[in-house]
């Protein structure tokens, strides 16, 4: 089937999808079960390189295994995989040392010490394999696919060596997580309990250097990163467990590993590989857009409330401020002031500056939560009981903190203000319990304006206008 029959409108297209799944060839069953099982491996070893901010290392690795493999088919004139996968391995901790080695003993910055190694290893693998395509030998045809990766050339012994090293790729990282995870969240933690920092160090690189090994056959040397980095980089959206991320970036990269290989089986046209880095972004792409707490949508709709939110505290205190400013409440004690009073959308403006649009929907949000209601004057809203309890609460926040930043951080009067609407919306009753505390053993009651901080009980006993 040519590229341009691949269509959900051609036949075919479903045929060879229920036939892929009847799992009858056995060519196509090696090629799931590799990639599933690269894609599982990649991603929790890779969670540890993205954790360590070293995320360009599988890259430079993946590069540098390629003069490793050249190397061992011009000493054996053999690719067997075994003999091509010990030759990627040595020629990687090569590359591994060389990028460690770099910044330690010169002046050359990690970045640019992985960059040469990259680019040197890279060289030398390519000169070496265009040396081989003028010898004359048996079994050089097929090299030139670890650059891009050939998942279909895939054989079972090439299946045994990927399963073998990816379980115990798994297995190592279940049994040193907790080594592995001191090492990347608190070094200094790790050594101070006497943990052998450097073998582990050794044990994580060299377990990386294996699953980008056996990826090259699948994926190939330029697309390796993006198996090692963009499930975790994914799974991040998900969770911040460390344990629970690495189970979802396996669980895409399998997903990853599965549709690529069934994509690849209706369309030979399309390599595996590739299509395992396509279906990872786009996994990528829904995670980061559709993850319910941390994905685009989520973040936005969350900022979106917050908005809201605002505005409608902004407009309860604003209430509470022109109710305290009405000459009925002028000589009154502050527990004893009328948050019953009725007032206009434009007194409310006059005192908070807003679109008039804006305070029209705030006000009509209020109304249905309860806090406002309308007078029989058409124009006049009025807090009710529930809303003059909130406005309260808000306005003590709000001066409580302007005093604790006034008293305890010396700032400037005129600052306050504007720093405590940032703040009250986000303070919880803990915390301005605590502020109560810190304030009460000053004696203070008034905020750095002179205004009377409100009481945290008393305040709607005489307010008849919210009964």
């Amino acid at each position: 089937m040519m590229m341009g029959d691949f269509s959900p409108y051609n036949p075919s297209y479903w045929a060879l999808f229920v036939e892929f799944w009847q799992l009858n060839d056995p060519n196509a069953v090696w090629v799931l079960i590799g990639s599933a099982l690269l894609g599982v491996s990649a991603s929790v070893i890779g969670g540890f390189a993205f954790l360590r901010k070293r995320s360009l290392m599988g890259d430079a690795l993946a590069h540098a295994a390629l003069p490793g493999v050249m190397t061992a088919f011009i000493l054996f004139h053999a690719n067997t995989p075994i003999l091509m996968f010990l030759g990627a391995v040595t020629s990687s901790f090569l590359g591994l040392f060389l990028m460690d080695w770099l910044p330690k003993n010169t002046k050359i910055k990690p970045d640019a010490a992985m960059a040469i190694t990259l680019s040197f290893f890279f060289a030398l693998g390519l000169m070496e394999l265009s040396y081989i395509q003028g010898l004359e030998v048996a079994g050089k045809s097929g090299l030139d696919k670890i650059l891009f990766g050939q998942a279909a050339a895939m054989l079972p012994h090439d299946i045994y060596l990927l399963s073998i090293v990816a379980l115990v790729v798994l297995a190592m990282v279940a049994l040193f997580f907790q080594k592995f995870r001191l090492i990347a969240f608190n070094r200094s933690y790790a050594k101070s309990i006497g943990l052998n920092i450097p073998f582990y160090e050794v044990l994580l690189a060299l377990l990386i250097v294996m699953s980008v090994v056996i990826g090259l056959q699948i994926v190939g040397v330029v697309l390796m990163a993006a198996v090692l980095l963009t499930p975790v980089a994914a799974a991040k959206f998900w969770n911040q467990n460390l344990s629970a991320m690495l189970m979802t970036a396996g669980v895409i990269g399998a997903i990853s590993g599965v549709l690529s290989a069934n994509i690849s089986y209706m369309a030979p046209a399309m390599p595996t590989g590739p299509w395992m880095v396509v279906v990872l972004f786009i996994l990528f792409l829904v995670s980061f857009l559709f993850a319910p707490q941390k994905g685009l949508l989520s973040n936005l709709a969350q900022q979106r409330q917050l908005r809201r939110q605002v505005c409608e505290e902004n407009v309860l205190r604003t209430f509470y401020v022109l109710n305290e400013r009405h000459p009925v409440n002028q000589d009154k004690a502050q527990s004893n002031i009328d948050l019953g009073l009725a007032f206009s959308e434009e007194a409310i403006l006059a005192a908070r500056g807003m679109a008039i649009s804006k305070l029209k929907k705030t006000v009509q949000r209020l109304e249905q939560k309860g806090f406002l209601k309308r007078t029989d004057d058409v124009d006049g809203l009025r807090l009710t009981e529930m809303g003059a309890f909130l406005a309260m609460t808000l306005t003590r926040r709000h001066r409580l903190w302007e005093s604790y930043l006034t008293e305890q951080l010396d700032m400037d009067t005129d600052k306050v203000h504007h720093y405590a609407e940032q703040i009250e919306h986000l303070l919880t009753d803990e915390e301005t319990k605590q502020l109560e505390q810190a304030l009460a053993q000053q004696g203070k009651r008034q905020d750095p304006h002179g205004r009377e901080i409100p009481e945290n009980h008393g305040m709607i006993a005489n307010n008849e206008g919210t009964k």
